[in-house]
């Protein structure tokens, strides 16, 4: 079997996972309307069982980046897809605000943990030329899922329920994942096949794929920690953005449909970033990549704030869902540019978690603030200045450089 066949089977199988994960993921705020008139919850509420999940994808996030590395992808995904599925599943049973923090902040958040770590470090393993755009692909199935999966539990909850919703999409979610978990390999050195790219490898100062710097030497670098405040940046926008565009379309005027349409035109625009970005990331590397991502989040937030027409939204969704997309692109390769790939899980891992800090506060904040003052003006402004924040981290980028550079030269150094 030829390398260049089994990596892109991988690369498929991880595209259709993270299209089932983050579909799900999306839908959740598809469902609070309903939460709100059968419960009476708060959207502050409801947001922290969303908040919840996040937490647990970046606490668990590091733990199963370890057991990537170790134990490779197929069991880690199998494990971790099944339970996210069950939680999202769980819900069409809950009668108490208690039963969503468990069933979908901690059981599916746990089960969340893996959908990027797995599936990108794997990626990253199986590619050297190329690894901006592979990993676009991949994500790219997170935009299909976006575009695809909410109008799918708009329907359900509009002819049914969204207990109905909750049964019928979680379902299909462990099925699929399952079945895709088991075409990853964790790498090709394990099938006796090359990475793709790897005739170049030794002409130049890339990382082969089984070398890099341990999460105990990558913890000492500025750029470590640069990159980890971004990662942290773009999640309190996106995560927040993702939860509350909704019922914030809806405020404004927009039926439940046409605000999942907003939501929808989200993660369509978010395949072209992730895929162009991936491309760009091949050229540009890192600190040019995330400039971009982070400038046109920033320019998205503004028309989210200026926008006195509902109609608007449809403006702010596809500049907003070029960033959104990219940032997930390029995760992975940054790691792999920076650190090299033999530690990639874990480092990656880390790198998550500090984001997922961001993803969590985000969500509650922006609903208690809602709570308190019927509005979401203030909260958009606060994300506006955690966009520009990212710029500056970008900028700080292209002064510091990769410490991949310096590895190499110390490994030839060693050599002679």
């Amino acid at each position: 079997m030829s390398n260049q066949y089994y990596a892109y089977r991988i690369v498929a199988a991880g595209s259709v996972m993270q299209m089932m994960y983050l579909g799900c993921v999306f839908t959740f705020s598809v469902f609070f309307p309903g939460f709100e008139i059968e419960f009476g919850w708060t959207r502050a509420s409801i947001a922290g069982a969303a908040s919840l999940n996040f937490l647990m994808l970046g606490m668990c996030g590091i733990l199963m980046g370890a057991a990537t590395d170790r134990y490779g992808p197929r069991i880690v995904l199998s494990f971790s897809g099944a339970l996210f599925a069950i939680g999202f599943v769980l819900m069409c049973r809950m009668s108490s605000l208690w039963e969503l923090y468990l069933y979908y902040g901690i059981i599916a958040g746990i089960g969340m943990a893996a959908h990027d770590i797995a599936t990108l470090s794997t990626v990253t393993r199986w590619f050297i030329h190329h690894r901006g755009l592979a990993s676009g692909i991949v994500k790219a199935g997170a935009g299909i899922g976006q575009v695809l999966v909410p109008p799918l539990a708009v329907l359900l909850v509009s002819n049914f329920s969204w207990r109905v919703s909750c049964a019928v999409i979680g379902t299909m979610t462990f099925l699929i994942i399952i079945i895709a978990a088991q075409l990853m390999k964790r790498d090709p050195e394990s099938m006796g096949l090359q990475p793709i790219g790897s005739y170049a490898s030794s002409s130049q100062t890339n990382l082969n794929n089984e070398e890099g710097i341990t999460l105990q030497k990558a913890l000492r670098t500025r750029q470590f920690w640069v990159l980890c405040l971004a990662k942290l940046a773009d999640m309190f926008c996106l995560f927040t953005i993702v939860l509350h565009i909704v019922p914030h379309a809806m405020d404004q005027g927009l039926s439940q449909g046409a605000a999942a349409a907003v939501l929808s035109t989200i993660g369509a625009s978010s395949i072209i970033g992730r895929i162009s970005l991936g491309i760009v990331f091949d050229r540009l590397d890192t600190a040019g990549s995330l400039l971009i991502c982070f400038s046109l989040l920033t320019a998205g937030l503004l028309i989210l704030q200026s926008a006195s027409d509902p109609s608007l939204l449809f403006l702010f969704a596809p500049i907003y869902g070029i960033g959104h997309g990219g940032f997930f692109a390029i995760a992975a390769p940054s790691i792999g540019q920076y650190f090299g790939t033999k530690f990639l899980g874990v480092i990656l891992g880390v790198m998550i978690f500090i984001g997922t800090l961001g993803g969590t506060l985000g969500p509650w904040m922006t609903g208690l603030i809602f709570d308190l003052s019927a509005s979401y003006d203030l909260a958009f402004l606060i994300l506006t200045g955690f966009a520009v924040f990212g710029i500056l981290l970008s900028l700080s980028l292209r002064v510091l450089g990769p410490i991949k550079n310096q590895l190499a030269r110390q490994n030839h150094l060693s050599a002679l």
